[in-house]
Parts: structure tokens; C-alpha cells; sequence
């Protein structure tokens, strides 16, 4: 089993909003090394087998017909990720 990762971002000429409210409340909170914050979203998409070039291919296109709005927003990476689970099952029998 294997996983698709797909991260999506606000163009950069684009309003936020709510990166602009976690901007004002990180010095608030003590957190005063950061300048600016982008929020956006991430999806993980699972699949039954391995996550194949074939797998990628047709990730990056439901993120750009669905999972994005291509007027406001950057698919900025589709990438494979390995199952936590299996990570952690393999770590458990060494």
C-alpha cells in the first residue's frame, strides 16, 4: 500500500487571510523568528499497490482538475510517500 502526497498553495499574488491571522498570533505566542505564513492544503491519496509513474501521473492530473482551482491556487508538489504504518511495522521487526 502506498501513498500519494499532493501539496497545494495560494498563488503568491494572492490574499491570505488566514496565513496573515497565524502571522499575527506567532509573535503573540512567543514565536517571533518567523515573518510571513502561507496556508494551504494536503492531500493524501492511498493506493492498493505501489505508487507507480502511471499513479503519479494520474495524481497530478486530479490535482489539477480537481483537487486545485488553478485561477487562485499552485499545485507545488505530487509525490510519493511511503505508508506510516508500514514504516512503523518494519521498524518494530528489526
Amino acid at each position: 500500500m502506498g501513498n500519494v502526497v499532493i501539496d497545494v498553495m495560494l498563488k503568491p499574488e494572492i490574499l491570505d487571510p488566514q496565513g496573515q491571522a497565524v502571522n499575527g498570533a506567532l509573535p503573540r505566542l512567543g514565536f517571533d523568528q518567523f515573518t510571513d505564513v502561507r496556508q494551504g492544503k494536503r492531500f493524501v491519496l492511498t493506493v492498493a499497490g505501489e505508487v507507480t509513474d502511471d499513479v503519479l501521473a494520474a495524481a497530478r492530473e486530479a490535482a489539477d482538475t480537481l483537487l486545485s482551482n488553478p485561477v487562485i491556487e499552485d499545485v507545488v508538489s505530487v509525490r510519493a510517500e511511503q505508508d506510516v504504518q508500514s514504516v512503523r511495522a518494519e521498524g518494530e521487526a528489526r
